[in-house]
């Protein structure tokens, strides 16, 4: 395993050498993509989005039942790609388990 070294706070850019083979390194690298200051306000927005336009309410036996729309997916993991995230001690764990994949640019 690759040792990135990137300080524990701070504001850190990475770009994603390659895409995990596993699910479960795949969803940790796209929940630090999600962390990307500009990604969370797209996501905000969305979600207001779902909230106020296209979740619908129906009747359903009596009772009003919620169809929900899915969230959005607005970060892919692709070779290449570079993010920027706050480093905070409670992510660092993340990091290092893909940090085979990811490069400190």
């Amino acid at each position: 395993m690759a040792t990135l070294t990137i300080p524990p706070t701070g504001t850190v850019t990475f770009t994603v050498i390659a895409v995990p083979r596993s699910e479960g390194g795949r969803k940790t690298l796209f929940r630090l993509m999600r962390l990307q200051a500009s990604t969370r306000r797209i996501l905000t927005k969305l979600q207001h989005l779902r909230l106020t336009t296209l979740n619908e309410d129906t009747n359903r036996g009596g009772r009003i039942w919620i169809n929900r729309a899915t969230c959005s997916r607005v970060a892919f993991i692709e070779a290449g790609k570079s993010f920027t995230i706050a480093m905070t001690p409670q992510i660092m764990k993340d990091v290092e388990s893909v940090s085979e994949y990811l490069k400190v640019a």
